[in-house]
């Protein structure tokens, strides 16, 4: 697809992201999955507009924290915004040791990030307060833990700026695990990317989704947590699952497990019913027609560009 005064095209793992006269970016979400830094062999019909349609709606949830880079939703599967230049960090915060924060509690480690994490915890268990654990953002392979301090002494982002992004991160975590409570879950952990036109920063790309966010049931946890038992998720993390029960995990030699219509089946109704727990709202499958997609975005712009 070529659009009116498009200046730039890129490809991603799952995102195909259109720069419009270095202004504005058309972002379409596609049905491509990835896991272990590998996209696999065969679309999830219709995930790519369950991302969009939660990104679309917390966006629009936390824009009196926040302004964010969203100005339309156009089609189902694709969000028209503005461009920004990136910030080369990514936000994560995390409520609850789970994930990256307890493979490394459970070597001994106490510190993650620069971070300081109590002593006497179990997986799963409350933060005292969440914390902030960034990443670099890599365009290739896996981003890399770095300390607030070391962001600040390497000038990757002023002190000012960082301090910013910190407070906009933990308001919008609240908000997200506010939002989450109402629906029966409780948001674990997420990350936020972040960038800024002039002196006005903006919350960019996606924010709580199933592939940028870890989602626990509330009902039963505490019982969990006493008799030791892991915790009901709603994530992406069941693909990651599926792909280690059937000897894949992105290393070198390893193949990738057949994904039959059945297994393709489930993960699409997962996905699907990852919205409608997150959303509280029933989905609503689009069949996105090409040509008609086009046009939609194409009239979108004009009006953007004043044309």
């Amino acid at each position: 697809m070529q659009l009116p005064n498009q200046t730039n095209f890129y490809k991603g793992k799952v995102r195909d992201v259109y720069t419009i006269g270095d202004k504005y970016l058309v972002m379409m979400v596609s049905d491509r999955i990835s896991a272990f830094d590998v996209v696999l062999p065969r679309p999830i019909p219709y995930k790519g507009q369950v991302l969009n349609q939660i990104a679309a709606q917390f966006l629009e949830a936390t824009r009196d924290i926040v302004p964010n880079w969203m100005i339309s939703v156009p089609l189902p599967n694709a969000t028209v915004g503005y461009k920004c230049e990136t910030y080369p960090v990514e936000m994560v915060v995390r409520g609850n040791l789970t994930g990256h924060a307890w493979r490394t509690y459970k070597t001994g480690k106490r510190e993650l990030c620069g971070v300081t994490m109590p002593d006497g915890m179990k997986e799963n268990d409350f933060f005292p307060a969440p914390i902030i654990t960034p990443t670099t953002k890599a365009h290739e392979g896996h981003d890399e833990d770095i300390s607030r301090e070391e962001i600040i002494s390497s000038g990757l982002v002023s002190k000012e700026e960082y301090e910013q992004l910190e407070k906009y991160t933990l308001a919008l975590f609240e908000r997200g695990k506010e939002i989450a409570k109402e629906r029966g879950l409780i948001l674990v952990d997420t990350k936020y990317e972040f960038g800024r036109i002039g002196d006005t920063i903006y919350l960019i790309d996606e924010i709580h989704t199933p592939d940028s966010s870890r989602y626990f049931y509330m009902e039963g946890y505490e019982a969990r947590q006493r008799n030791g038992e892991q915790q009901r998720q709603l994530s992406k993390e069941f693909v990651r699952e599926w792909l280690m029960e059937n000897g894949f995990q992105g290393k070198e030699g390893q193949q990738i497990p057949e994904m039959t219509e059945d297994v393709v089946g489930q993960i699409s109704e997962r996905y699907i019913e990852l919205y409608e727990m997150v959303t509280g709202k029933t989905f609503v499958k689009h069949d996105v027609n090409k040509a008609e997609s086009e046009r939609k975005l194409v009239d979108v712009l004009a009006k953007l560009q004043g044309e």
